[in-house]
Parts: structure tokens; sequence; C-alpha cells
């Protein structure tokens, strides 16, 4: 495994405390300084905000290099850059709904914070959505953002179109239906081949989620139950904070979130798991599971309301991929270093993903395992830890989700993407002057 620890060291800011929750991240993008966790220290202060796609093409053609900040909310190098960045939030509206199609066109800036209750209004869904709403389309895309539910794939695997300005100042369009191969290897483009200004997604009629805790499952009957516990609701999540989860008996919680129309029964367990009568103080602080058990997908899909996104944060991320066969005997592999990872962990979550067929998914061609950390914002300790953790999942060659913290590089990764060389050559057809690569595209890519 390599890595370059002059970029290492750029996550991690002197001095950066926690910060108050009371004001939104809407009012947080004025300056290119941070991100949202305050972790990463952008290499340039420069932020411009794009209005329009002739401002930005005029533009990308007189930079030598440049990036785009969606919501800031990865926590790698991905957005970094030396030289400019931009920012596409005043570019935010839903530009067409095609009933015929099944589709919804946005503007790349728009949030699904904003995007969910408007397509609600008009009899429409995505499919899922992410932990948090307040994140960008096209940041979301770009790094296979994902939800959860065996049958439900990431964020991306939504997307029918993808628009986007080259190093060249024109405007490509890609789309599922005429492009074939070079669309599924565009739409989760890291940020590599140019700035995404639309997006055209895939919609189904709207939908409600009901919402369901159990409580103190044994560690033994999740193993031997983990297929049928996974996929027994629309979108299921296991939490844990290992101290009660891989080193003693039982897991906290699961939280299953079921399609309404599916003829649910919310039994009293589950594989001896206690369903929940109340909503504790803890996760009522977390601004979890604070509303009704039924709401619009908009509303439940999510782990927080629309409102409920701190300004900034003051955690760490980091999250692997692996293959739904491998899911019990990686957990186990990880709960080897429960002594470790508990003193730095807020909490850990599983969720599955659906298999997809693009290129630089995690998930691409097989279903998959999400194992999810929150960190402590112990960032040389967090980073002393991963390569243990990635040592013991190497035997299930994980893959890193790509906005999080993760320690492999580009000769560990071109083994587990099959398509990683045509990547290359599609970013050196789109982007031959390099207008979009950096440091964190060179140490884990190899471009």
């Amino acid at each position: 495994m390599t890595i370059d620890r002059r970029d290492l060291l750029k996550c991690v800011p002197a001095g950066l405390g926690a910060v108050s929750n009371a004001k939104t991240l809407s009012a947080q993008q004025d300056v290119a300084q941070f991100n949202w966790a305050g972790n990463v220290r952008y290499g340039t202060n420069r932020l411009l905000n794009i209005e329009s796609v002739e401002q930005l093409q005029e533009f990308v053609q007189k930079q030598n290099g440049l990036k785009a900040l969606g919501s800031r909310h990865c926590f790698s190098l991905i957005s970094d850059n030396v030289h400019q960045l931009i920012s596409l939030r005043s570019m935010n509206r839903i530009l067409d709904i095609d009933e015929t199609e099944k589709t919804v066109s946005v503007e790349a800036g728009i949030t699904y914070s904003k995007l969910g209750p408007e397509l609600d209004r008009q009899g429409y869904a995505l499919h899922n959505l992410a932990s948090l709403p307040h994140i960008s389309v096209a940041g979301s895309i770009a790094t296979a953002t994902h939800g959860s539910g065996s049958k439900n794939g990431n964020l991306a695997s939504a997307v029918a179109e993808i628009e986007l300005v080259t190093a060249d100042g024109e405007l490509h369009t890609l789309s599922r239906k005429k492009d074939a191969d070079g669309f599924l290897g565009a739409v989760v483009h890291l940020g590599a081949l140019g700035i995404v200004t639309r997006v055209k997604l895939d919609i189904q009629p709207t939908f409600r989620i009901s919402e369901y805790w159990y409580h103190g499952m044994k560690k033994e009957n999740l193993y031997e139950n983990f297929s049928q516990i996974m996929n027994s609701a629309y979108s299921v999540s296991v939490f844990s904070d290992f101290k009660r989860g891989f080193t003693k008996e039982h897991w906290p919680s699961i939280r299953l979130k079921v399609h309404e129309e599916a003829g649910f029964e919310a039994k009293p367990e589950l594989f001896g798991a206690r369903l929940a009568s109340t909503i504790s103080e803890k996760s009522k602080k977390a601004d979890q599971s604070t509303r009704n058990t039924s709401g619009a997908w908009w509303e439940r899909l999510p782990h927080f309301t629309i409102d409920g996104v701190a300004a900034k944060g003051n955690e760490l991320q980091t999250e692997y991929f692996v293959a739904i066969e491998h899911a019990t005997d990686a957990i186990k592999a990880v709960a080897t270093l429960a002594d470790r990872i508990q003193p730095l962990l807020y909490a850990s979550e599983l969720r599955t993903v659906a298999a997809d067929r693009l290129w630089m998914s995690m998930c691409y061609e097989q279903l998959s395992l999400a194992i999810h950390f929150t960190w402590k914002s112990d960032k040389e300790a967090v980073f002393n830890l991963l390569p243990e953790i990635e040592k013991r999942l190497a035997p299930f060659e994980p893959r890193p989700h790509w906005g999080k913290l993760f320690f492999m590089g580009s000769k560990t990764l071109e083994n587990r993407y099959d398509r990683l060389a045509d990547f290359r050559q599609l970013v050196d057809r789109y982007d031959p002057e390099s207008k979009f690569r950096n440091s964190f595209l060179r140490n884990k890519i190899g471009i």
C-alpha cells in the first residue's frame, strides 16, 4: 500500500476544535477553506460561484486546474485543488419532469433536500437517499454515495443522462440509452472528467416509509441470519458502537425502513431483538428517530432531517465495501480490532447496496455490504488504524468509499476495479490537459 504523507497531513488542520451546530450548512459556502468536517484544508482559497453553463464554459477554458465543490461533505482529498475551486450551488433548479420517460432533469448544484419535497409534491420519488439529505446531486453521484437496501442501487445508479463541461470548455452529454459503455464510465467520475452541469435521474411514483427500531440482537443471531435480516425491509441498517456490538453479546439496534405497500407486519421480535416502544434520549440528541413512525420517502430514507444537519461536523468517516458472500467473515475480521477501534468510534453502521454496472462504483457487479465507521476527530489515531483495518479486510478485497478516509493506493485499487484501466483512458480522452486531476487521483487512481 502506498500513500503520500504530505497529502495525509493536509487532512489535519492545526487547532481546529468542535464547532457549534447552530448555523445551517448553506450559510457556510462563502470561502474555500475547510470541508464540512474540518479535516481537509483546501489547497487554495480561490472560490468562484458559477451561475450559468456559459459562464462555466468560458471560465474552464482559461484555467490550468480547477475542481468543483458540492456540499463539502467528502472527508478525503478528492475535491482538493491548489489552483481554483468553483461552486455550482446557484445552479440548483429542477429543469424538467418527463412523465412519459419517468425522469427528472436537474441542475448539478441542487441538493436532495430541495429536490425530494418538490418531487413528492408532484407525485414522484427517487429510489433511495443517503444518510444526509443536504448533499448535492452532482457531488453524490461522483463518489457513488449510497443509502441502504439489498435491492437498491447507490444514488448514481439512478442517473439516466449526465451533462458536463470538459477541459476545452465544450459541453458533452452522455446517456444510458445512447452512449452505453462510455456512459457507465462517466457517471461515477470522481471529478476527473470535467464539471457536471446537469443530471437526469430515474423517478417513480411517490411512496411512504414506515420505520421500526429493534434492539438487543445477539451477534450470533446476526451472523446466522444475516441475509434474512438485511433483506427484511426496503432499507435496513445495523448500528453498533463496537463496545456493545463486537466485544459484547448484543448489538444495540437495527433500523428497518419499510415501503408501506409491502404489507410488512412489525412483530415484537426480530431474531431475538426487541421492537422498540420508545425513542431514547440519545437518539433524540442525534436527531434520529424523532419523527413519527411513518412519513414520505424523502423524510424517512435519510437518517437525519433536512434541517437537522450541522453547519460543520466534528467527526471523520471511513467505509469499506465487500461482496455480500464475505459479509459475516468481514465483520468478524474487523471485530478482531475492536479494542483499538472502540476508543476512536462514535458509531458503526452496516448496510447493503445492490450491484450496478458503473465502472468506478464500489458496488460494481457485486451486491455489497458497506461497513461504515464514524470516528471521533482524532486524525492521527484514525490514520494509524486504517492500514490495520484494511489488512484484516484484505482477504475479502474491500473497496473504499471514494469520499471518505482510506489508506490503500492505486496499486491495490487497480486489482479491485476491473475497468480501472478503461477509466484512465476515459480521463485521458476528456481531460488531456490534466485540468481536473489532483494528488488524490494520482495516488488512488494512478492518473
